[in-house]
């Protein structure tokens, strides 16, 4: 039974100043000190009422439980939306009213460490289980709190889940670990939700025992199945401008870590400048990086450098000699995610970088393109393994 907003105010007021948990004899006391007496289901029904509020992740917590579940987003009180890899759907779960939509956003930003106000009305943060936490408060979100949370497993999935899934076609998984057991530097570009930072952690998951990983990231999401990961995280600046940490400096401290494989989680700002610099000085490298295609990557990170300062023709002599493969994701219309193509990169004849198909989706193997030999050509520092990739490629 849920009990009229304007009666637990008070108890509200009362449990937050006492850092009290909402037991039914404390909501009880709470209610009788304001003159009310009410049934015992009545006080169990706020009691229930305010723990979902005060405790866990109020009403969203059987969804962010259920582990087909990886966004769940609010955009209204009874407009609660989840997304289990087969696109969006509306989820049988309501909120009170709009005010309860903002209280949870506040108090989920307030466990992230994060401020949430009318001074401050949005916030992007990572809660302490790696959910990612977006919410945007009104006015600048019209009529409601937004609120925004990506669920990030505990676990990240294996190269042969994501073959199982249709992710990877029949036989690609051998054109996957050929490219990182001949260690070469590339990219997993697609849109968003499309799986990016989910096929790089399974990749990472393929680097040998023996070597060191360093992640920098601007919230901690990639959690690769390997023994020697070092993990570094963006900071913001607290409320006098002090200690901000950007992605900049993570890579810039990571290259002094002695990194087998370094890794950027999104390449998205000036830190593109820093890390095709680093892959220019005999460090291996990959990320991921927002784009509409593989071949419109080039253009993607020479807007980026641009704005860490660098030159048309310094980004992409830069890029030339830093980067060698594209692996691009889609989500299809049915929710499904799949590698779409592989690029290689080359130059043309006036010296700019651009992608060349190598390998396209196919329903029983990646078909080959005519960047197929070039990219054939880079893994064959895998050895015996680029043998059983011709195998599995169709021609």
């Amino acid at each position: 039974m849920l009990a009229a907003p304007g009666m637990l105010d008070g108890v509200r007021r009362r449990l937050a100043e006492s850092g009290a948990e909402p037991t039914p004899a404390r909501v009880a006391q709470a209610l009788r000190e304001q003159g009310r007496v009410l049934g015992d289901a009545e006080i169990l029904g706020a009691a229930e009422q305010l723990r979902s509020e005060l405790v866990g992740s109020g009403p969203l917590e059987p969804l962010l439980a259920d582990p087909s579940v990886t966004d769940v987003l609010v955009s209204a009180p009874d407009r609660v939306w989840v997304d289990r890899g087969g696109g969006l759907e509306l989820a049988p779960v309501a909120f009170p009213d709009a005010g309860a939509v903002r209280r949870l956003a506040q108090r989920l930003a307030t466990v992230a460490g994060r401020r949430l106000d009318d001074a401050r009305p949005w916030v992007d943060a990572r809660l302490p289980d790696g959910t990612r936490l977006h919410a945007v408060l009104p006015p600048v979100a019209v009529d409601c709190t937004c609120l925004s949370l990506r669920v990030v497993r505990p676990r990240a999935f294996t190269l042969d889940e994501l073959a199982a899934a249709g992710t990877v076609p029949p036989g690609g998984d051998r054109v996957l670990r050929a490219l990182v057991r001949a260690r070469l530097s590339f990219l997993v570009s697609g849109g968003t939700g499309s799986g990016k930072t989910t096929l790089l952690s399974a990749l990472l998951g393929l680097v040998g025992p023996d070597e060191r990983i360093v992640l920098a990231e601007d919230s901690a999401e990639l959690r690769p199945d390997h023994p020697h990961v070092v993990r570094l995280e963006t900071r913001p600046a607290n409320q006098e401008g002090a200690g901000l940490v950007t992605l900049e400096d993570l890579v810039r401290q990571a290259l002094r870590m002695r990194p087998d494989l370094l890794v950027v989680g999104e390449v998205r700002g000036p830190e593109a400048a820093h890390l095709l610099a680093a892959l220019n000085t005999g460090h291996s490298g990959c990320g991921t990086v927002h784009a509409n295609a593989a071949a419109d990557v080039p253009a993607r990170l020479e807007a980026l450098g641009t704005a860490a300062g660098l030159d048309r023709a310094a980004l992409h002599s830069q890029l030339a000699a830093a980067l060698s493969v594209v692996l691009h994701l889609i989500r299809d219309r049915a929710g499904r995610r799949r590698i779409a193509e592989v690029h290689v990169l080359e130059r043309d004849s006036s010296g700019l970088v651009r992608t060349v198909p190598a390998l396209r989706w196919g329903a029983d193997a990646f078909v080959a393109e005519r960047g197929w030999q070039r990219l054939r050509e880079l893994l064959r520092g895998a050895g015996p393994q680029e043998r059983s990739v011709r195998r599995e490629t169709q021609r």
